[in-house]
């Protein structure tokens, strides 16, 4: 267990300091002498806190159960929290505004009073009202769209805007966040969503025409901006830090200008601050790097040393005189200890060509991506455990670093670091040779069926007798408070084995009558068993180890909690072939087996970073065909293999995304390579921008695809407008279920009608965007009895047609 202290005479001052670290293993003791201060920094940390206070206390206000003075109060324990945590770790550069209580791209969507106009805001101080209506939706109108926040599983709500938005500084959430800072005594660096990469997160309104420049907006969100900064710089701040992570992407010049002009115009409102533009998750590419390094009025340049090394390369050729280099050499994104005498030595290197006194250490991105606390993991396997650093260890790391850069590196901390990464590269446990070699030999063939889609549907369609417009959902029913609870007490052996199959048995026939009386063709058997889809499976394959506590935030209240894959990944046993065929007992419908995909196991797990991501994907793929080969022959005639994060895990290069969707769409088409021609083979996505990629999804070679449509303003459509030919099923969802609102069913049949203008009726599907684990059964009911009704109204009058 990890334990940190720290006694300090004054507040940030690390001359006179004592830090103590002490865990199972090992303790060390600094003593800070040295006259050249550390500088250390983090980008940003998670806000959901360490037990999942703040998913509890949103819940709680959203179902009118406490007060906006209550859940703003949690709110504000949770800041103090980790500023305090910051400080007395000795960071110098502590973050603030990054808490957030649904995302922080709303946040500055707030600050700049870009609200669309179907949330009737009329201007003033934006509440929780209006902001949460925009987050979530209301019973009135939809949410904005939510798609992925770069290539992680975090996701961002899209900002809407056109040429008649009236910006307006209507959210003062920095400035106040900094006061509250200042008044516990600590001194942070505010951090803004940069606008330039605001603006090209953005996307254009509804009715606004899809060629609209949204760059050409900068000049009018800029004067919010000026009023932010002159109000920080009034309430005290010294710093101030801009999140610019566009500038890793493949800019074009006219973009690459923006930033020049941006800041250029900032100019005059940012003397007197130090300037830090931040960037993370991949390489700065030379262009950018140029431009960056270039504008007017910046100090401090932040980059993702771990994901972005190639940066290296750029810094060496040439770094600004006088400028401080924030090295992001601890990872955000995973839960590794890090490799300190690495470390060490690429923040030394660097010191030799900027200067020791201008690098300061740092994140590679913010802690929002990775774990809150390992010390509340009590029950983790030692060995593993000592392999692992969460955000409050990575703080650790990265003060460590600092203090070694400084000249006052602990000998005993660094050894002992070495130790347990010496410990896991050795350990048997990680290696399983027959794993390896099986993975080695599916690199000789690309592993597709033998006969093509359109003659497998009409196999299918004898088989199956579906309607035209076939209805189904993505896989998932409500999770009740009843279950989670059963679920809980059987982890705990408090309830037997018999009386928790009983249990989750009747929650099963419960969701199976339903779907039938709702009049639904292809259903699912509810998913009542898992936890998540991740974790479920993770739990059943060898190489995982999982935590108590390492919840992540995907968006909102909405957190996941991912395995962790240390060692080869094999399938002991059938996992889900039990309940799936019980479920099939029930009915004579088809009941689709429901898997989830080798790319998204992958994607949204803590995966293991000593082989390359390819190689654990294929392992994982091998365990998938075998689960599908076992639920064929138990006679599931459906079978559903999610890929919802296939997507995100595509790089943010365009030099780097062939090879990454080769091997991803390859994993999947080895999962079912075996399986007959009358077996219906499903997957589905959510989420992302798709259209990209349509290609890609195409030549995984599924039978059906279920893919988010409706909160995204049917995006995907657009790709079938332009041509694109679509052969095999295809479920664009209808309607948005991470929304409470309930769609009408006319609602619906004009979605649908949407569809059909651009594809075939024979293989448009109906659904939802996703499963229905996070609503209500007071939500669902209605919003597929609205589906499916819908579904017949057109079918109606596609028959009246013919």
């Amino acid at each position: 267990m990890y334990k940190l202290s720290v006694q300090c005479v004054a507040p940030f001052t690390f001359s006179l300091c004592t830090l103590s670290y002490s865990s199972s293993s090992f303790r060390f003791s600094i003593r800070a002498t040295s006259s050249r201060a550390m500088a250390s920094h983090i980008v940003g940390y998670p806000r959901i806190g360490p037990k999942r206070e703040l998913k509890f206390a949103l819940e709680s206000f959203w179902d009118g159960k406490s007060s906006a003075e209550e859940l703003q109060q949690v709110a504000a324990d949770l800041r103090s929290a980790i500023w305090k945590q910051m400080a007395e770790a000795g960071t110098k550069y502590i973050p603030s505004n990054t808490f957030s209580y649904y995302d922080q791209v709303l946040d500055t969507t707030a600050m700049l009073g870009a609200v669309p106009s179907r949330y009737n805001w009329n201007g003033g101080e934006i509440g929780f009202d209006v902001y949460f209506s925009m987050a979530r939706g209301n019973a009135s109108v939809p949410a904005m769209e939510m798609t992925k926040w770069f290539d992680t599983n975090y996701h961002y709500i899209v900002p809407e805007l056109g040429p008649d938005v009236k910006f307006s500084y209507s959210s003062h959430k920095a400035v106040v966040e900094y006061k509250e800072a200042k008044v516990l005594g600590i001194n942070t660096v505010p951090v803004l969503v940069g606008p330039v990469s605001y603006l090209l997160l953005s996307k254009p309104a509804k009715g606004v025409d899809k060629s609209f420049s949204l760059l050409s907006l900068i000049d009018k969100i800029l004067p919010v901006y000026r009023e932010v900064v002159v109000e920080l710089k009034a309430a005290g701040a010294t710093w101030v830090q801009f999140d610019e992570p566009t500038l890793v992407k493949d800019l074009d010049a006219h973009q690459l200008q923006a930033f020049t002009h941006a800041y250029a115009e900032l100019e005059s409102s940012l003397s007197g601050l130090n300037v830090l533009i931040e960037t993370y998750f991949a390489d700065v590419p030379a262009e950018a790097y140029k431009t960056l390094t270039s504008l007017k009025a910046v100090t401090a340049y932040g980059f993702d040393i771990v994901r972005g090394t190639k940066t290296l390369d750029l810094i060496k050729q040439g770094f600004p005189s006088g400028k401080f280099l924030f090295a992001g050499v601890v990872d955000g994104r995973n839960i590794w200890a890090n490799n300190l005498a690495s470390s060490l030595n690429t923040l030394q290197a660097l010191g030799d060509i900027v200067g020791t006194d201008k690098v300061v250490v740092s994140t590679s991105c913010s802690l929002l991506h990775t774990a809150v606390d390992l010390v509340n993991e009590t029950k983790l396997d030692q060995e593993i455990k000592s392999w692992l650093a969460f955000a409050a260890q990575k703080v650790v790391e990265v003060n460590a670093l600092a203090k070694a850069l400084s000249g006052q590196k602990d000998e005993v901390y660094f050894s002992a670091n070495a130790a347990a990464l010496a410990s896991r590269k050795s350990s048997p446990r990680v290696t399983n040779e027959a794993v390896q070699k099986a993975a080695a030999a599916l690199k000789g063939t690309d592993h597709r069926r033998v006969t093509n889609v359109s003659a497998r549907l009409d196999a299918q369609q004898k088989k199956l007798n579906l309607p035209i417009l076939p209805t189904t959902t993505i896989g998932s029913f409500p999770q009740t408070a009843d279950l989670r609870r059963v679920r809980r007490e059987f982890k705990a052996k408090k309830i037997s084995e018999e009386d928790y199959i009983r249990f989750i048995k009747v929650e099963i026939n419960n969701v199976v009558k339903l779907q039938e009386e709702l009049g639904i063709d292809v259903l699912v058997h509810g998913e009542p068993e898992r936890n998540d889809m991740v974790e479920y499976f993770g739990e059943q394959l060898s190489g995982f180890a999982f935590t108590a506590n390492g919840w992540v935030q995907s968006y909102g209240s909405r957190c996941v909690k991912p395995p962790i894959i240390y060692g080869d990944v094999s399938r002991p046993k059938p996992m889900t072939v039990f309940w799936s065929s019980t479920a099939q007992s029930l009915t004579k419908r088809p009941m689709k087996g429901m898997l989830t995909g080798p790319v998204t196991i992958l994607n949204w797990s803590f995966v293991r970073d000593d082989q390359p991501r390819f190689e654990t994907c294929y392992q994982i793929a091998l365990a998938i065909k075998n689960e599908v080969d076992d639920l064929e022959n138990a006679g599931i005639t459906v079978i559903q293999i999610d890929e919802a994060a296939l997507r995100e895990g595509l790089p943010l290069r365009k030099s780097e995304e062939a090879f990454y969707l080769n091997w991803a769409v390859h994993s999947f088409r080895i999962t079912n390579c075996g399986v007959k021609d009358t077996t219906q083979i499903h997957t589905h996505m959510c989420y992302s921008n798709f259209n990209d990629i349509i290609h890609s999804i195409i030549d995984m070679d599924a039978d059906v695809i279920t893919i988010e449509n409706s909160r995204s303003d049917e995006k995907l459509l657009s790709v079938f407008r332009e041509g694109v030919k679509y052969g095999a099923g295809i479920g664009p969802g209808v309607y948005d279920i991470h929304s409470p609102r309930i769609p009408p069913k006319d609602e619906i049949a004009e979605r649908i009608n949407k569809m059909l203008a651009v594809l075939e009726s024979n293989i448009l599907w109906v659904n939802p965007d996703c499963g229905l684990k996070t609503r209500k059964y007071t939500e669902v009911k209605p919003a597929l009895t609205n589906m499916v009704a819908a579904a017949k109204i057109i079918r109606d009058r596609l028959a009246s047609a013919k």
